[in-house]
């Protein structure tokens, strides 16, 4: 019986006073009551925009992602450090971003990297060596 409930820590019996189904449909219906939904809440509380705000910005970009041109981006991309929405991004972008730290240094080192101008020792003497910048990474293999 008490596994309906869910734990609240600050109630005197440590339980909701909701059961879970009836806690979740209570939490959809003041998200659609107070915010319009889901969308909106999510938007307002994370990022203090709306489904408008970010209607517009994404009319400002042309409809697309602001780094890649993807159609339809669906992320509000912001800065950790300030909380500023940057813009709307595709999934991937947003990811690569996160990926990366938001560090502008490690996107510049990703570039060079893909760009084949990371610099390498290579052996050619034994104990002497030259700075050589490959190609872009090795050849494939036979069996490919």
């Amino acid at each position: 019986m008490l596994d309906d409930f869910p734990r609240n820590r600050s109630g005197r019996a440590g339980y909701g006073r909701y059961c879970k189904p009836c806690h979740n449909a209570k939490g959809k219906e003041t998200k659609l009551r107070l915010y319009g939904g889901n969308r909106e809440y999510h938007l307002r509380r994370r990022y203090g925009v709306g489904q408008k705000e970010f209607d517009e910005l994404l009319a400002e970009q042309g409809g697309v992602c602001a780094v890649c041109g993807t159609p339809d981006p669906e992320h509000l991309d912001h800065d950790d450090r300030t909380g500023w929405v940057r813009g709307i991004l595709c999934f991937n972008c947003n990811g690569g971003l996160g990926q990366f730290r938001d560090s502008p240094e490690r996107l510049a080192r990703a570039i060079t990297y893909l760009r084949g101008t990371t610099w390498q020792r290579v052996l050619i003497h034994p104990g002497v060596y030259q700075m050589c910048s490959p190609t872009r990474g090795r050849p494939p293999s036979r069996r490919s």
